[in-house]
């Protein structure tokens, strides 16, 4: 069973699994990848997800506030031995749980159009593809999604 916890972007075992997805991201991102890391700043990030199967660190996810009611999903990220058995769902509602509790009413998130299992977990748990916003609005390669979450 894997427990999750709360905590900020100062932990050390958020550390160990970003290097682990910054590593993936570049191999996806290629020639873009400076353009997507300038983004991925953890000290904008002050919510953080972890989580644990026992002692190990296997997941981790954030959010970062975008404007009064918005969150941004961000860092999502499971290690490939656990993948495919629920984990990021569970992240994902988990990290919603925190913004709906700090009265946020939105997420929204960014991922690759070629990162396939990212955008069908982003449909499954009901996000809907929006215009790309921000950095992202000029960038083919991204799909950007939001979802109402203080229904």
């Amino acid at each position: 069973m894997i427990t999750y916890i709360r905590t900020n972007s100062d932990h050390k075992d958020f550390d160990q699994l970003i290097e682990k997805l910054d590593q993936y991201l570049a191999i996806i991102n290629g020639e873009e990848n400076d353009f997507f890391v300038q983004h991925n700043s953890k000290q904008l990030i002050e919510h953080v997800v972890l989580g644990y199967d026992e002692d190990k660190v296997v997941a981790c996810g954030a959010f970062k506030k975008m404007d009064e009611e918005t969150v941004e999903i961000k860092r999502m990220f499971v290690l490939e031995n656990y993948r495919g058995k629920g984990i990021a769902s569970q992240l994902l509602t988990e990290l919603e749980n925190w913004a709906k509790e700090i009265n946020y009413k939105f997420t929204v998130l960014e991922t690759s159009k070629v990162m396939l299992d990212a955008v069908g977990l982003y449909t499954k748990m009901n996000y809907k593809i929006i215009p790309n916003y921000g950095q992202y609005e000029h960038v083919e390669t991204s799909v950007c999604m939001k979802k109402e979450i203080n229904q």
